[in-house]
């Protein structure tokens, strides 16, 4: 790969908290406009490295390139090149979803804050809801507008850290939507989650930590080659209630 296909570019990364080593080493690169899925158990160290990479934490040594800038050396052009939706969604619940929207327009100083709220609310589902306060929204519906916060200014890179968490699946597969359709239009995602059918879903490539380390790094295609083969068994299938009673009903139709 050449570098300007690079979004991100890890080597080394290494980070304790009271001495008690988290990230003991951590390598993997992420190709521009891909999906990147950081799988791993509580605790392995996802949110330290997605805080790293977003530069809210500081590493203790190796290096970490986002869009061609180093974090530790060039955080501010870091922050202006991504956005981040945290594990919860951060919202103001005062304001309504429009007003969080211009909001963060204002902040991006961006031209007619007030169309960019109304196109996310549109592409988003939220514009019945555009003028109610936050505080009234469904959990599913938090994560639409905190994700489309993110979405704000066009980054070039979104970190997206266990986005579907406490979802109904229902809402999760419309945010599954929304990155696709992110990832299709040349943004690059970093997510993180604890859900393995969301990352077979969504990824590009999936990456699996585990002892302050990635210890695999793969397309779900050649992951797959790493499991066992299938044992092909026959079993006898036995009818269900609703295929019992159908039948049953049926033939008293008949009859």
């Amino acid at each position: 790969m050449i570098p300007n296909e690079i979004a991100i570019s890890v080597q080394g990364l290494k980070k304790s908290y009271k001495n008690i080593p988290v990230l003991k080493g951590v390598d993997f690169k992420v190709k521009t406009g891909s999906i990147f899925a950081l799988l791993g158990s509580n605790g392995t160290g996802k949110t330290t490295i997605v805080k790293i990479l977003t530069t809210l934490l500081k590493h203790d040594s190796g290096t970490a390139v986002v869009n061609g800038f180093d974090v530790a050396s060039k955080p501010d052009s870091v922050r202006q090149s991504i956005s981040l939706t945290g594990q919860f969604a951060a919202v103001d619940e005062i304001l309504s979803g429009r007003e969080n929207l211009i909001m963060i327009a204002r902040l991006r100083h961006l031209k007619n804050p007030r169309q960019v709220a109304d196109d996310l609310l549109k592409r988003f589902g939220l514009t019945d809801a555009a003028n109610r306060r936050v505080s009234t929204y469904s959990g599913g519906m938090r994560r639409r507008l905190d994700i489309a916060m993110s979405l704000v200014g066009k980054s070039q890179l979104i970190f997206l850290d266990e986005p579907t968490t406490g979802l109904d699946p229902e809402a999760r597969i419309e945010v599954w939507k929304f990155i696709k359709e992110l990832s299709d239009n040349g943004t690059t995602v970093f997510l993180t989650t604890q859900y393995l059918e969301e990352a077979e879903q969504l990824a590009d490539r999936i990456a699996i930590l585990q002892n302050g380390r990635i210890i695999v790094n793969d397309t779900l295609t050649e992951l797959k080659k790493l499991f066992p083969p299938t044992k092909v068994e026959y079993i006898e299938k036995q009818p269900t209630l609703e295929e019992i009673f159908l039948a049953i009903v049926g033939k008293k139709e008949e009859k």
